[in-house]
């Protein structure tokens, strides 16, 4: 049998795919790298962009926010002016009621009653004065209570003292102001 000698020939093939594993091991290598640096370029591209969208999105949310508060102090403003028009109303609306106060107090007071001091606070009404008897000062709450104008006649006190020859009752009287139902309409 003739011996052939065939290491030279495997050695050179294992050399050649010792090359081409190589090449495509090299080959495979750069196109993981591209691939990888795409994939980067792509991430970072709409991370980029996600960036830019949110900074967008603060610069709006700040116009908004702008606005908004803007518009608090305008609600703020109307709710001052609507409060001053409210009390401006209601003013007008009793500017007469004191004038019918004055009016119905000349109309209901009895001989031999001088009133000494008058007060009014809100709708409450304080009367002080003299009366030459109390019965002039039971009339006089009848009448308190017989006005369209005043109500709730409540006395808070007599006393009585002497001024000459004749003995003189000193009286406190509260009351309230009413508006009569034809008035309010």
């Amino acid at each position: 049998m003739a011996r052939i000698n065939l290491v030279p020939w495997r050695e050179a093939r294992r050399q050649q795919r010792k090359k081409e594993f190589a090449v495509l091991t090299g080959a495979s290598v750069v196109a993981v790298l591209v691939i990888m640096g795409l994939w980067h370029l792509i991430n970072q591209g709409m991370i980029d962009n996600q960036i830019e969208r949110n900074n967008t999105l603060r610069k709006e949310i700040q116009v908004v926010d702008a606005k908004i508060n803007e518009i608090k102090r305008l609600d703020e403003v109307r709710d001052r002016l609507m409060a001053r028009m409210e009390l401006i109303q209601s003013l007008q609306s009793s500017r007469p009621e004191s004038v019918h106060l004055m009016d119905e107090l000349v109309f209901i007071m009895p001989e031999g009653v001088v009133l000494t001091n008058v007060k009014q606070n809100g709708r409450s009404v304080s009367l002080e004065g003299i009366a030459q008897s109390n019965a002039q000062i039971s009339a006089l709450m009848r009448s308190v209570e017989d006005s369209d104008w005043l109500t709730k006649p409540e006395l808070k006190l007599i006393s009585t003292g002497e001024r000459g020859s004749e003995g003189l009752n000193r009286f406190s009287l509260a009351m309230q102001q009413d508006k009569p139902e034809a008035e309010e309409k």
